[in-house]
């Protein structure tokens, strides 16, 4: 049997913690053969990062992890921010152009604004609910991604909608994330969702990254774009001069946007 890596070992180890939301170490042993020593280094790490709380003999979600990973809570936070981001993010498009959005809520908030925009688009998404704001728009031309509908969300996940991605010519992509580093890139929390975001980051153009303050300078548990594949960044964070020097030297443009949070 291979050697599993630790981020291997963390990844199996939040699926399940998101699935069964309490985890003994006993188990974990005995399906993913490592040792017990091994098991509890990896979650006393996790807890470190704000993953999931230890328990005696195993451990549960964190309350936090759990509330970052249901879409309703999501949705809800910082949605003020994310609606300034959205009109933003709109400003970057023009007639005739075949987008991507993914699944999150901040897109969800760029559907809304697209839905009243006079603008002729093909959109291609992996978020229920952001086609269903979209095909309210007669003149945008809906395609949603196939795939499983994840538990307590509205988005798809995993590898069955990947083949349509090599038919389309993609211009844009836009995407949110759990969080985002200069080492990680755009990380997310769903390792299913994670290989499909892949996917569609491959099909496209370019790639804007829509964050709002709270994802800036986190790292989730699985990156899905590297940080030279990310060509713009939306955010109402304040970044410092020495940070946006060090995104321009990846080649990374940021737009930041103004909200009531980072107007001093």
């Amino acid at each position: 049997m291979k050697k599993m890596f630790a981020p291997e070992r963390r990844k199996i180890i939040l699926e399940k913690l998101t699935d069964l939301h309490r985890i003994t170490i006993k188990e974990l042993s005995e399906e993913i053969k490592v040792s017990e020593a091994t098991l509890r280094t990896d979650l006393s790490k996790m807890e470190e990062e704000g993953l999931l709380k230890r328990t005696h003999g195993g451990a549960i979600l964190s309350e936090k992890q759990d509330n970052d990973t249901s879409f309703t809570t999501r949705e809800l936070k910082n949605r003020l921010e994310k609606a300034a981001i959205a009109k933003k993010a709109a400003e970057l498009l023009s007639n005739g152009q075949c987008i991507m959005l993914d699944s999150s809520s901040t897109t969800l908030e760029l559907a809304r604004t697209l839905k009243e925009m006079e603008i002729r688009l093909t959109v291609v998404t992996s978020g229920i609910n952001t086609a269903l704001e979209l095909n309210e728009n007669s003149n945008i031309t809906v395609i949603l991604l196939g795939g499983i509908v994840k538990k307590g969300s509205y988005s798809l996940e995993g590898s069955l909608g990947v083949n349509i991605l090599n038919q389309i010519n993609i211009d844009l992509m836009f995407t949110s994330a759990n969080g985002f580093s200069f080492e990680s890139g755009l990380t997310d929390f769903s390792v299913y969702e994670v290989e499909l975001k892949k996917a569609m980051v491959n099909a496209s153009n370019k790639v804007v990254a829509l964050l709002d303050h709270t994802k800036i300078n986190k790292n989730s548990i699985a990156s899905f774009a590297s940080i030279d594949r990310i060509d713009t960044i939306i955010t109402d964070f304040d970044i410092t001069d020495n940070y946006a020097k060090k995104l321009e030297e990846q080649n990374v443009d940021v737009i930041t946007v103004l909200t009531d949070e980072n107007v001093h």
